[in-house]
């Protein structure tokens, strides 16, 4: 009898990275030219797993957040992680842009995600575990094909494949 083979998909974020992104950030915001005396400013949520930024204009705000997206995309963090909300108007006619940190897997992405790996017909069973999906089978091979074919999937957030044993 074959044994039987899986791996995990889950969905994390180093938080150690995006914290040190952050201070980056804050650095070249007070460092940078054009955005030396503007009054924008960012803020890091660890508990919450949140950004904050916070402008005199919505171009500067957009400024800021690109300053932001190149230290994350530097230290190997998914832009597809940050989940940027609209603009609100802020106290002092400044403008506030919140974003969050998606981390884990939410219930209704693990069920449009076994469904497409039941939907593939391959000999192979998905089941939704918390915050993370556990596919295993017979072949590594299937399992291989099921990691081929989720890379190629958008499911608005990143996916890693672990504990592949």
């Amino acid at each position: 009898m074959a044994k039987e083979q899986s791996f995990d998909i889950v969905s994390t974020v180093d938080m150690q990275e995006v914290d040190n992104a952050y201070q980056q950030t804050k650095k070249e915001i007070a460092q940078r030219y054009d955005l030396k005396g503007s009054g924008s400013s960012i803020s890091l949520d660890k508990a919450g797993m949140s950004f904050e930024v916070l402008a005199p204009s919505d171009f500067v705000a957009d400024q800021v957040i690109d300053v932001l997206s190149s230290k994350l995309v530097r230290r190997k963090i998914d832009l597809a992680a940050i989940k940027w909300g609209k603009p609100e108007n802020a106290s002092g006619g400044k403008v506030r842009k919140t974003a969050r940190i998606v981390s884990g897997i939410d219930k209704d992405t693990a069920a449009s995600i076994s469904k497409d790996i039941r939907a593939l017909k391959l000999k192979c069973k998905a089941q939704i575990e918390g915050d993370k999906l556990r596919v295993s089978s017979a072949s590594r091979d299937t399992l291989q094909e099921v990691i081929a074919f989720l890379r190629d999937q958008d499911y608005g957030q990143p996916l890693q494949y672990v504990n592949y044993r």
